[in-house]
């Protein structure tokens, strides 16, 4: 009987064996192969074989066996310190890659376009901007600045660590600039508090025309839209969207629900939210989030109990759902939803959860529970903590639980003169005359004390028009004077309907008649004024505020929205009121 010969098994083969393990992920038959090379004495003889060996191990995350081959293979080329650079890179410790970076530099090879956007990223996961300019620097030595692969790490290591006028100096310099480019940028606006810049720049992209923007533009910028409230740019990114082949896409109709959410039409959200062919986690999170901004706390927790029918919530659910609870005042519930969280989910708390129960707990007069809960926290309270608890003090007048949560903000150097107010007016309310003057005495000799200035933004006929608090402040607006007019016949107006000015929020030595002039020129009721005579008479109103709404704000706007026959949406740092007819949709519990 005639044995058939042995058929060799060349490299080729094993290359062949090793490209289809790395494309489906798969280690355990890597490893086989890897063992098998290791007894023939190929693995460290051919370095193709090694290299996509080392790849394996990448892709699989496996970085503890890639480093220990890298280490082994005599004399590897840029190729192969390019691939164990970006294994660290993408999955940590981000430092190995930063050090991996720097030996090649004593191997006296040359970094090559591949090598620097991998260290790059690395600096930009640490926050190390003085390693990222180290790198920069070399970058322009070797001739790299104006490849657009290279452009588009260093625009995103600038951004994330906050230099985002550096991120833009890279990116005009590139003339021919891809659309990975203009994403990198945008998403260096929109991730650093300039979404304006941002919106400014998807235009002048747009206008280019031969770049078809991605899904990733898209999503960058109705998120900007979203963050600066404006409405009618995020409606014409909507359309946009759906002219370019966007109509059916998850991910930009997601951004989109976040949008509408933040720019006060939750309904709209709705609508979009119903039409997704897959709802992921992150469209759940972004409906439960928008009604629980609203204050439609039951129609969050019905939406969370349908979506725990089908998938996993994390902790970003919760906070919606917990922000629901606290809005719509439901303490049981908010109890409830808290407890199951970590006894039914294993979601350990974290200080945006035991905000939103301080702020709950504080709210219903649950005090010493909230004190309680600060005190068992497993991660350190934070100014936002004592600030809910400090307020609760004030809303409750608890002058010892007060003192003690302000002395806490003042420790962590939160010298904010938002707390001294509240400090200030829990002494007033409690008859204590010496403490409200131990508060002013401070604020006056305490120079650290930072003092925000009041803003409040609407959008009209796409122009945003921007106001600050004092009466004196904004006077350079051309409409000033019919803006002052109208204050003063809303002034009348709401007088005649029975408002009172608190003057509680003024913490200036003034008399109680001027005290009343200073909270009439607020910028939300200069901003309500200058809307109400720019657009026409019965539509709505969208108004951004930068602070928490005050008191005496809250109940003139109120009678404005019925006396006027207007619904008035104002978005202030914590939540959204919306008011029709004389009524808050937060029932007077924020």
């Amino acid at each position: 009987m005639l044995r058939r010969p042995k058929i060799p098994i060349l490299p080729h083969h094993y290359a062949s064996v090793l490209k289809s393990c790395i494309s489906q992920k798969s280690i355990e038959p890597g490893k086989q192969i890897h063992a098998r090379l290791c007894l023939n004495g190929a693995v460290l003889s051919n370095v193709n074989l090694a290299t996509q060996l080392v790849n394996l191990y990448i892709v699989c995350k496996s970085l503890r066996h890639a480093h220990h081959l890298f280490d082994r293979i005599p004399n590897p080329n840029i190729f192969l310190w390019n691939i164990l650079i970006r294994g660290y890179a993408w999955n940590g410790p981000y430092e190995a890659a930063i050090s991996l970076y720097r030996q090649l530099l004593d191997q006296e090879l040359v970094p090559d376009k591949f090598t620097f956007p991998f260290a790059l990223k690395a600096c930009s996961a640490l926050s190390e901007i003085d390693v990222g300019r180290e790198i920069h620097e070399r970058v322009r030595k070797t001739g790299w600045e104006t490849d657009v692969f290279v452009a588009a790490a260093l625009v995103d290591m600038y951004a994330k660590c906050g230099c985002v006028s550096e991120s833009r100096q890279v990116f005009d310099k590139i003339a021919d600039k891809d659309v990975v480019l203009w994403n990198s940028m945008l998403a260096a606006y929109s991730q650093n508090g300039h979404p304006e810049e941002c919106l400014k720049l998807c235009s002048e992209m747009a206008s280019r025309g031969y770049l078809k923007p991605t899904e990733a533009t898209l999503v960058t910028a109705v998120s900007a839209s979203a963050d600066s409230s404006a409405v009618i740019q995020g409606r014409e990114l909507h359309g946009y969207s759906w002219r370019i082949g966007f109509k059916f896409n998850d991910k930009v109709n997601t951004g989109l629900i976040d949008m509408y959410a933040k720019s006060g039409n939750v309904e709209a959200a709705r609508v979009l939210f119903e039409g997704l062919s897959e709802r992921r986690l992150v469209s759940w999170n972004a409906m439960i989030t928008g009604y629980a901004m609203h204050g439609h706390a039951h129609e969050a927790l019905h939406l969370f109990d349908k979506m725990s029918e089908r998938i996993e919530p994390d902790q970003i659910t919760f906070v919606g759902v917990l922000s629901a609870c606290n809005h719509g005042g439901l303490i049981d519930e908010g109890r409830m939803r808290f407890d199951s969280m970590v006894n039914n989910y294993g979601i350990k708390p974290n200080i945006q959860h035991y905000t939103c129960m301080v702020d709950l707990l504080g709210h219903s007069n649950c005090l010493d529970e909230a004190y309680s809960l600060v005190m068992k926290m497993n991660v350190a309270p934070d100014c936002g903590v004592w600030g809910a608890l400090l307020n609760s003090c004030k809303i409750h007048k608890n002058v010892e639980m007060g003192e003690f949560a302000f002395e806490r903000l003042i420790e962590m150097g939160r010298e904010c003169s938002g707390s001294y107010v509240i400090m200030s007016n829990i002494y007033a309310q409690a008859g204590k005359w010496e403490g409200v003057a131990k508060v002013r005495k401070s604020i006056r000799e305490t120079k650290s004390i930072k003092k925000s200035v009041g803003c409040s933004w609407v959008e009209v006929r796409g122009k945003v028009h921007a106001f600050v608090c004092g009466d004196n402040s904004n006077t350079s607006h051309p409409m000033w004077d019919d803006i002052s007019a109208e204050l003063n016949e809303l002034g009348g107006l709401i007088a005649g309907a029975g408002y009172i000015a608190n003057v509680s929020p003024v913490f200036y030595d003034v008399e109680s008649d001027e005290k009343a002039e200073m909270v009439r020129w607020h910028s939300e009721r200069v901003a309500v004024a200058f809307g109400l005579i720019s657009t026409p008479a019965g539509s709505k109103l969208l108004i951004t505020k930068n602070l928490r709404i005050c008191e005496d704000c809250h109940v003139a706007v109120k009678i404005v929205s019925r006396v006027k026959g207007r619904e008035i949406v104002v978005r202030d740092v914590n939540r959204y009121h919306r008011f029709v007819g004389g009524v808050c949709s937060c029932g007077d519990f924020w």
